[in-house]
């Protein structure tokens, strides 16, 4: 049975239902419809005072094309916290069209470990990925204008592009102002998929409207004749960004499909932006729930390289207990075995594709000072032989280790996971120990760069590219060099390489472009071949999205 169809049978409760559980005042919800609603801003005033619940970040070894499953193990394991008797919450992101319609496919979770309603979250759930495209090509619009209308701020670069939440290569680069009008001017310009978008980052960083509206100000939109920098605030579109984005900035609430609720807010992507749900969907999730299980994209060496790094600084709490999700399948894999073959029992390159393993083990463990236990997606091709080796490699880690099975068997085929990480975090001391990043806030963007690369990837080091260099220069000389860095790379592989899976060889990570994000507040370092805007698959998923004779949805994953 498609996820879609075991989401469609599945009843759902009325989304009031589900928020009268948390007791939060009918007040401060506004429905959308039956099974999802918002969650007014207002309402984390008043519950600021409540302690903070138990935060489990659920991350993975670096995946295969169609992922290992990590927002399936997410959602299982909150639903199984429920079935022990635990108050538990999901915090999740809100997908993208680009995968969607592309080749990874929706991020809802799967088979009986979903949120719901899946065809609703998938598309276009409460608008606000449509709301963060409109503000982006909004500024857009409203820096072309200023300089058709005599560019009183005298820009001359543009630095700000457009954004769509679709894959569309043949946007990277385009040439706008064609019309021919008097004083219109052409120049080149691109897209960004829109969870690549600085107001992407911006809604999911912000901490309140004002906050929201400060950073949407500060946005740099390009530099003037005297290589000055001009930015959004100058030209005067940050009021009107903010009011197209203020009801965005209220997180979601829906359920999985065993009705624990799940606060499902902001949509980056890890590989080419900071991969994490928003701060404010987060801290409310912390301040309803015992225990709040969210997730970071990608393996670890992205989204929860991000979230501890940049997130984290952010938030009040520390993160207890951190989940290593990954396959054995995705282990050989990395071991050396194609695609096809890693579904024959291969000891041999099981244990050639741990190192992948074990490396973000010992990043969670030594770089973080984190307590990581690891969750293993259980295909049902898996061994006996495979799953003992396994334990045993981890054993001598001295890292547990659980199977689950929630993707045919819900919270049933998580509980002995979910047992596990209440034993870590009600042994966590994480709150009362000093937070450990990857690298010093105050040191350097090059230093910045260097550590994240050889503290977390592994790597020798960093090569930068002459322009980029100019430009991390520029940003030391306009005072910005104390921001977090936000490193764009290939999910497939430890180094910048997406064919180098097995990384047996010394690498370094090359830096071929650096852009300053003043509103998100951080330095983006784009590596390799990695492009902010994707591509659609030879075979896209939108080919065998359909609608059927009785107007269902078919096709969504």
């Amino acid at each position: 049975m498609e996820d879609i169809e075991i989401a469609r049978n599945t009843q759902l409760k009325e989304i009031t239902s589900i928020t009268d559980e948390l007791d939060i005042p009918n007040k401060y919800v506004e429905p959308y419809g039956h099974y999802k609603a918002k969650i007014n801003l207002d309402y984390l005033n008043e519950i600021s005072e409540n302690p903070n619940g138990k935060l489990i970040l659920t991350t993975s070894i670096n995946p295969t094309p169609l992922g290992e499953g990590k927002t399936t193990m997410a959602i299982g394991i909150a639903d199984a916290l429920r079935a022990i008797g635990k108050k538990s919450i999901l915090a999740l992101r809100e997908p993208s069209l680009g995968p969607v319609f592309g080749i990874k496919g929706g991020a809802t979770g799967g088979g009986y470990s979903q949120v719901a309603p899946m065809e609703d979250i998938n598309l276009h759930f409460t608008g606000d990925l449509h709301a963060i495209t409109c503000a982006n090509n909004l500024l857009s619009a409203m820096i072309d204008n200023h300089i058709f209308q005599g560019n009183a701020m005298q820009i001359e670069r543009v630095t700000w592009k457009r954004c769509l939440d679709l894959n569309d290569r043949a946007l990277r680069t385009v040439t706008i102002g064609q019309s021919g009008e008097k004083n219109m001017i052409p120049r080149e310009d691109g897209f960004d998929i829109t969870a690549a978008s600085e107001i992407m980052a911006i809604l999911c960083l912000a901490t309140s409207v004002q906050n929201l509206k400060e950073r949407l100000g500060n946005i740099l939109i390009g530099y003037n004749v005297n290589g000055n920098p001009v930015y959004c605030k100058d030209i005067n579109a940050h009021g009107a960004m903010t009011v197209v984005l203020k009801d965005a900035l209220n997180p979601n609430i829906v359920q999985t499909l065993e009705h624990t609720p799940a606060i499902i807010h902001g949509g980056p992507f890890a590989n080419i932006a900071h991969g994490c749900n928003s701060i404010l969907a987060t801290n409310m999730a912390l301040k309803l729930g015992d225990y709040v299980v969210t997730e970071a994209g990608f393996g670890a060496d992205l989204g929860a390289e991000k979230f501890l790094d940049i997130k984290r600084r952010k938030l009040e709490k520390n993160v207890d207990c951190v989940v290593i999700v990954a396959t054995i399948k995705a282990l050989k894999y990395h071991g050396g075995l194609s695609k096809d073959e890693v579904k024959t029992e291969n000891i041999e390159a099981l244990r050639k594709g741990f190192n992948n393993l074990k490396h973000h083990i010992d990043v969670i463990k030594n770089v973080y000072n984190l307590k990581p236990i690891v969750a293993i997606n259980k295909f049902g091709f898996d061994t006996e032989n495979e799953i003992t080796t396994l334990k045993s490699l981890l054993d001598a880690e001295d890292v547990e280790m659980s199977l689950d099975e929630s993707f045919a068997k819900g919270s049933e085929g998580a509980i002995d996971l979910a047992n596990k990480i209440v034993e870590i975090c009600d042994n966590s001391n994480a709150d009362n120990e000093e937070k450990k990043y990857s690298y010093n806030i105050e040191e350097d963007v090059v230093s910045k760069f260097e550590n994240v690369a050889k503290n977390v990837y592994g790597a020798e080091g960093v090569t930068i590219s002459d322009e980029a260099l100019a430009e991390i220069k520029k940003i030391e000389n306009m005072g910005y060099s104390k921001f977090p860095v936000c490193i764009a790379k290939t999910q497939y592989s430890l180094s910048d390489d997406d064919k180098n899976l097995l990384v047996e060889e010394p690498f370094t990570i090359n830096i071929r472009e650096v852009r300053l994000r003043t509103g998100a507040e951080f330095i983006v370092g784009i590596t390799g071949k990695l492009m902010t805007m994707p591509g659609l698959p030879k075979t896209p998923a939108a080919e065998r999205i359909d609608i059927d004779d009785d107007e269902n949805i078919v096709g969504i994953f």
